[in-house]
């Protein structure tokens, strides 16, 4: 109230207004709160969702691998270190990861710098289709790569159930993050640092690896560790292009539930993919730190030039072709094998008429009809609770806050496979939740929050608090100010926060595969079975679905570009 009375003449009753129901300022913090709207209720919903469906169902996995009998038991660790299959698992898990991060940068750094550096037409539909692949659900990015790798594809080779089909599809999966990331940042870079080196002697190889590259090194850094995460936790790919004879500890979970019914050893592998989740996390932080400096960034229209040499023109139409054989070649492939019938090129694979398809054990309708259920009630919960969460984390600028706030965004880095096997270990009590059609929404909401939460917060603390506070002197209860003042400002992050809630759970697969029941699968369940059945026709039909799911996402992301327009939200 000091700091107030220094500011501005405060009366009595604006000072009681404030005290009583409506906007208190923290002195010597920017931390605001809504007392109206009973905070603490606001962390509990979400803290108390987070709790029960995340941070229970990973202590029932350390204690199911811990203590499987109720008394410590290192048994099933001692299974796990002593089976060559399940080290050989590790093993695979692990280089793999490192190879396809390897091969996603060296891929990946030509098309950012081209991205960076020039200006040429059709530069933002170029920066657009380089996305389009890092938001495809894994299946379809499974079923492409099993189009175009099988013996009938355009490159004639079969390399399917083979590492190089596992790498090259994690470079496709990936090459978007590598290049957005890194082009974002380098684009910044003041030329004039290269230049100096220049005209010192430097040549271009030297140039780039003295200068060039310590600047981008952070940015490197941080698309590394998201590529080899999502890389270490692979399923679906691993599943569809691998299968059990590269199984990655992923897939090993999965079998070892499903098939085996070993429940301990699938759980002490859990545990260990969560300790090498933890380390890359902890060392990408550990360089970030190491490598961050001050730098003189410039905008991006003074960085970036047309291409007016023959080299340069050359380097842009080499890296133009590289993205287009990269990045459009599968997925064109994938539409044409669904378009490829036994009689030509038809329609015939998008007819679903027959009441249960083979392996699908539903018809491909219902299975259709699912999956938009699944994630409009996904999306609806993820959203309520993202804001929710968001208006706390908004409010406050504590450790509290940021801990708040860290807690929220760990399911985004944990693998959906493990949350789905949480949940078949954890949710038998109070209540057997297990063959809960719920679950499957639950288990996408919580994957998607996390987006919801990181559109909605920049904008929620970017709100002038004197807007606020106007709406207060002026009678305004919090309920009202919340709804006039905030709401509209934040509903377009929230709608993107939403439409990326919904992308994420009409594509997920790995928690799905746990938690679905086999009368009420999802899309990309239905893809993965129909992949398993021989012939001709289900493959079709596989290729036929992948592209449906491949539009339906394609739809929601173009609605949540549209929506990005004319206001930066920071993911």
């Amino acid at each position: 109230d000091s700091r107030l009375d220094r500011d501005r003449p405060v009366t009595r009753e604006r000072r009681a207004r404030w005290r009583d129901g409506a906007l208190v300022l923290r002195s010597g913090s920017r931390a605001r709160r809504y007392k109206g709207f009973r905070v603490g209720a606001l962390t509990l919903l979400p803290a108390l969702f987070l709790g029960y469906f995340f941070v229970y169902p990973l202590v029932r996995i350390l204690v199911t691998g811990l203590a499987p009998q109720g008394r410590i038991d290192f048994g099933p660790f001692q299974d796990v270190v002593a089976s060559p299959d399940l080290r050989g698992v590790a093993w695979f898990t692990l280089w793999q990861a490192a190879a396809s991060t390897v091969l996603t940068i060296a891929l990946g750094l030509p098309a950012a710098y081209v991205l960076a550096r020039y200006r040429f037409p059709g530069r933002n539909l170029v920066r657009a289709i380089v996305a389009v692949p890092f938001v495809l659900p894994t299946v379809v990015v499974g079923s492409a790569f099993l189009a175009l790798l099988s013996p009938s594809g355009p490159l004639g080779l079969d390399l399917r159930r083979t590492v190089w089909a596992i790498l090259i599809a994690h470079v496709f999966y990936n090459y978007s993050i590598v290049v957005r990331t890194v082009s974002t940042f380098w684009a910044r870079l003041d030329p004039r640092l290269e230049d100096a080196a220049r005209v010192l002697g430097a040549g271009r190889w030297r140039t780039w690896r003295e200068v060039t590259l310590p600047l981008l090194a952070p940015a490197i850094a941080s698309a590394a560790s998201i590529v080899f995460l999502f890389s270490f936790t692979s399923f679906g790919v691993i599943l569809i292009l691998g299968g059990f004879e590269h199984a990655t500890l992923e897939v090993e979970i999965w079998r070892q539930t499903t098939r085996s019914l070993n429940l301990p050893v699938a759980s002490v592998l859990a545990i260990l993919q969560l300790t090498g989740v933890g380390a890359a996390l902890s060392l990408y932080g550990r360089l970030q730190r190491r490598w961050a400096s001050e730098l003189d960034l410039r905008p991006d229209a003074e960085t970036a030039q047309r291409p007016f040499t023959l080299r340069a023109r050359l380097v842009l139409a080499l890296n133009l072709m590289a993205i287009g054989l990269l990045v459009v070649t599968p997925l064109a492939v994938l539409v044409e094998r669904s378009l490829s019938t036994t009689s030509g090129y038809g329609l015939d694979w998008y007819r679903w008429s027959a009441p249960a398809d083979a392996g699908v054990f539903v018809p491909v309708t219902e299975a259709l009809a699912n999956s938009i259920r699944f994630a409009m009630v996904a999306t609806v919960l993820a959203t309520a609770l993202g804001l929710m969460a968001a208006v706390v984390i908004s409010a406050g600028s504590g450790p509290a806050s940021r801990g708040f706030d860290g807690l929220l965004m760990l399911p985004l880095g944990t693998s959906a496979v493990t949350i789905g096997f949480g949940f078949l270990v954890a949710l038998d009590r109070p209540i057997d939740l297990r063959t809960s059609q719920w679950l499957i929404p639950i288990a996408h909401a919580l994957i998607a929050i996390p987006f919801v939460v990181r559109a909605a917060v920049p904008v929620m603390r970017s709100v002038r608090m004197r807007l606020r506070e106007a709406a207060t002197t002026l009678g305004a209860s919090p309920g009202r100010v919340w709804r006039e003042v905030d709401l509209p400002l934040v509903s377009r992050a929230a709608l993107v926060g939403a439409g990326f809630a919904f992308a994420v759970s009409l594509g997920e697969f790995g928690a799905t595969s746990f938690v679905a029941r086999p009368d009420s699968p999802t899309l990309p369940l239905a893809i993965f079975r129909l992949l398993r059945q021989p012939g001709q026709a289900t493959f079709g039909r596989a290729m036929a679905l992948s592209t449906v799911l491949m539009v339906l996402t394609g739809v929601a992301v173009i609605s949540i570009e549209r929506l990005r327009v004319g206001r930066a939200v920071d993911f």
